[in-house]
């Protein structure tokens, strides 16, 4: 299977999106609306719930299941207002000590003239300031498509995680394709080139783990998430974050 594969797989009409995942494993599941500012952006599902017994706050990008829903969450492209409102919970989970847990499937944070004016930018960089330093356990997991900053404002963590046909990328492949060769046919090539397979990830230590997707796919994930936050949880929060941070600054060191 070649990266393209991959991308095709991970955008397929069918695939899991977060909100089957907020259902295999979570309780007692309650959403939470806005940002406190604008207004509900329905691309980000936002809310508390139950990790067994560990109580946490669950965010993801959500690009919905038929037409109707598609349009309503807008494909999983999230405006600034979506951002701002992961940024509120991850605020308040920080403050009464729940663990964050988030869900990444998004072709990229929706980059219409009225998301710029709003400042999407502005919304996407806090994001990454401020989860760079949250005192309370965080966790992402790529579940389709991770694309751009749209996807690494829900992916500044203590570990990030990724399903084997996830992909994660600075750019879309036919993006890639069309600025570098002037030729959205070379998407085969460009998927190679952008290094986006969970595995190509694993490899540069950008994830930490990857999880085969068949039947036992909740359950691991479940079980997996349950011991790492638990273990987080004992952590001291100054070294739960000097931690976060080395782990980002050790991206790139091709030297090891």
């Amino acid at each position: 299977m070649n990266a393209y594969d991959h991308v095709l797989i991970a955008r397929s009409k069918g695939r899991n999106t977060c909100i089957d995942f907020i259902k295999e494993i979570f309780t007692d599941f309650t959403e939470m609306h806005g940002d406190r500012r604008f207004k509900d952006d329905m691309a980000v599902i936002c809310g508390l719930a139950y990790l067994s017994d560990i109580p946490c706050t669950v965010i993801g990008l959500e690009k919905g299941k038929d037409n109707n829903d598609k349009q309503k969450r807008n494909f999983g492209s999230a405006h600034p207002e979506g951002y701002r409102k992961a940024l509120r919970q991850m605020k308040l989970a920080e403050k009464f000590n729940r663990p964050v847990i988030m869900f990444v499937d998004t072709p990229g944070a929706f980059c219409g003239i009225e998301a710029e004016q709003r400042g999407q930018g502005q919304a996407i960089a806090e994001n990454l300031y401020e989860m760079s330093a949250i005192k309370t356990p965080m966790l992402s997991v790529l579940i389709g498509e991770g694309g751009s900053g749209g996807a690494l404002a829900l992916a500044v963590a203590d570990e990030v995680w990724m399903l084997e046909n996830a992909v994660y990328s600075v750019i879309s492949p036919e993006g890639c394709a069309s600025i570098l060769w002037k030729d959205s046919s070379k998407v085969k090539q460009a998927s190679e080139n952008l290094k986006l397979t969970a595995d190509d990830l694993r490899s540069l230590d950008v994830v930490e783990k990857i999880f085969k997707e068949d039947e036992t796919l909740f359950k691991r994930l479940h079980d997996d998430m349950y011991e790492l936050v638990r273990m987080n949880l004992k952590l001291d929060k100054d070294e739960l974050v000097a931690k976060r941070y080395e782990r980002y600054r050790r991206m790139g060191n091709l030297n090891d």
